[in-house]
């Protein structure tokens, strides 16, 4: 007995790892990742940005949406708070940039600074061979879609600053996600409680959802993703869970017991990654948590905080294809960037976004 218990422990030694066995104490905060301590470079001296989203189209080319910017405050004082043009000084501005791989501003779409409000949502079709990108405007109630260079605008959906339910307007639209003939999904979102569906030319093809706590009801349509199957998940976050639909949006399960999900994507692998605020973003679980399919927590890491590494509200978040995460902190107005460890247990990193093999956008 003696013999066999001294081969398990040394078996389970092994499987940690020279490293990790020679490691003593520590906390795991940051899970699998070194973050870049202050990656995000000042936009101007003097001036702090309000991220709400983060899109990494390559590592050199990773899109932040926001709200607008404040002026820092006094040296040593602790931000964590919502935006807001109350505060003296704010404004909107830098709603739409793209910064390269040291954080560093690349690219400022100044040109639509008139039209664009607040994007909720930058991301690009994965079928798409012409990589438009897309915009979720949450507060100018439009879903954007301009070119790759951001010269034009393509497709506009939704009338501009005008709220609705009915198949021209939405109501503080969230997110998207694509099917491979490039079909697409709106989460809509604040206001509305439905996912409303369109052909590949923006035609409408149907919605659903309603108000209420119910299977197949809403209380804020907050994100959005597809997997291999064509389920469609929608977070549901102030019922504070996970609903998964066919794509004609017939009900399938809902994941109870989120405190504030965020985000959700669909990995290659065909797991789901999923962002937690906590209550309100001030409180609770701030983290990334990992599922399989059937709604089963398979890890998780983060904590709550101010520091490099911390999470304070942690809205959206992307991976580029070096496998470099990006997560948007815009109650203390940061996006950090997390690099893989070496020898990191790979299991607990987030893969690459889902795209069906062969998949091509019309």
């Amino acid at each position: 007995m003696k013999l066999t218990m001294c081969v398990i422990a040394v078996g389970a030694v092994a499987a940690l790892g020279v490293s990790q066995a020679q490691e003593k104490g520590g906390v795991d905060l940051t899970g699998p990742y070194d973050v870049v301590a202050n990656w995000l470079q000042p936009l101007e001296p003097g001036l702090l940005l309000y991220p709400v989203a983060v899109f990494a189209e390559s590592p050199d080319r990773i899109f932040i949406g926001s709200s607008g910017t404040t002026p820092s405050p006094p040296a040593g004082t602790v931000l964590y708070g919502n935006f807001t043009l109350k505060t003296p000084g704010a404004k909107v501005d830098y709603q739409l940039i793209a910064v390269n791989r040291h954080g560093k501003l690349t690219e400022k779409w100044s040109q639509w600074s008139s039209l664009i409000g607040s994007p909720h949502k930058v991301t690009i079709n994965p079928y798409d061979p012409e990589k438009h990108v897309w915009v979720v405007d949450r507060a100018a109630q439009q879903v954007i879609k301009f070119s790759h260079d951001g010269s034009r605008i393509v497709m506009a959906l939704g009338e501009r600053g005008v709220a609705g339910t009915d198949e021209r307007h939405f109501g503080r639209p969230a997110d998207l996600a694509f099917l491979p003939d490039g079909t697409f999904f709106v989460a809509d979102g604040y206001d509305n409680a439905r996912v409303v569906k369109f052909d590949h030319t923006g035609k409408f093809l149907m919605a659903w959802g309603r108000e209420g706590k119910g299977p197949g009801e809403f209380r804020t349509v907050h994100g959005i993703a597809v997997d291999a199957k064509r389920r469609v998940y929608v977070v549901d976050r102030n019922n504070t869970r996970i609903q998964v639909f066919d794509e004609n949006g017939r009900f399938l399960d809902q994941w109870p017991n989120f405190s504030s999900p965020t985000r959700i994507m669909i990995t290659q692998d065909q797991h789901a990654w999923v962002s937690e605020s906590g209550v309100g973003g001030t409180g609770g679980a701030n983290r990334i948590l990992k599922y399989d399919l059937d709604g089963k927590l398979l890890t998780y890491w983060g904590t709550q905080g101010t520091f490099p590494g911390g999470m304070a509200g942690p809205h959206d978040f992307s991976v580029d294809a070096e496998g470099n995460l990006y997560i948007s902190n815009g109650l203390d107005h940061r996006v950090d960037k997390y690099q893989p460890k070496k020898n990191a247990d790979r299991s607990r990193l987030v893969g690459q976004p889902f795209r069906a093999s062969g998949g091509s956008s019309r």
